[in-house]
């Protein structure tokens, strides 16, 4: 991996009007890359405190058959948080890398959390290629309705998170 980018910037849309559920959803897209030899992305997806701890991982993509798991500490942060613990294949959590597109990840309730500050945070590494990472904080109250949203720059495409509504 060569190139280390790091997106910071994000803007928020916070209600206060309470809500039925507390369901989450991430959308985010991977977009496509203009060069000869592509990999897919290895991607990982997981919600940390305001201590910077993994609280929970929602998903890690990668290319489970041809290299079972030798390339994930190429998601540098996912794996000094937390990753490298991780006995892998997890069902429910890993899954197989994905090509350019639009996805979208249920992330189930958020309920058991404490309320306070939190942070989605995606990365995104591609052999021969880069490696992003983009960090959505939100502050979590219990009934209460969350959307934020990002850009990443290079790897990764429009990110989102929903919870309730």
């Amino acid at each position: 991996m060569r190139k280390v980018l790091i997106s910071g910037a994000a803007s928020f849309a916070f209600a206060a009007s309470p809500v039925a559920a507390d369901e989450g959803t991430v959308t985010y897209e991977v977009p496509r890359q203009d060069v000869s030899n592509y990999r897919k992305p290895y991607i990982a997806v997981w919600l940390e405190d305001s201590a910077r701890k993994q609280v929970k991982v929602y998903a890690v993509y990668f290319d489970q058959s041809s290299f079972g798991d030798k390339w994930l500490p190429d998601l540098k942060t996912w794996w000094r948080r937390g990753g490298r613990a991780m006995k892998t294949p997890v069902s429910g959590v890993t899954r197989p890398t994905r090509g350019p597109g639009e996805y979208k990840l249920k992330i189930g309730s958020l309920s058991a959390l404490p309320e306070g500050r939190y942070a989605l945070v995606i990365e995104a590494a591609r052999e021969n290629g880069g490696r992003e990472i983009v960090k959505m904080p939100f502050d979590w109250t219990q009934g209460e309705m969350v959307s934020v949203s990002s850009n990443g720059s290079s790897e990764l495409g429009r990110i989102s998170l929903s919870i309730g509504g």
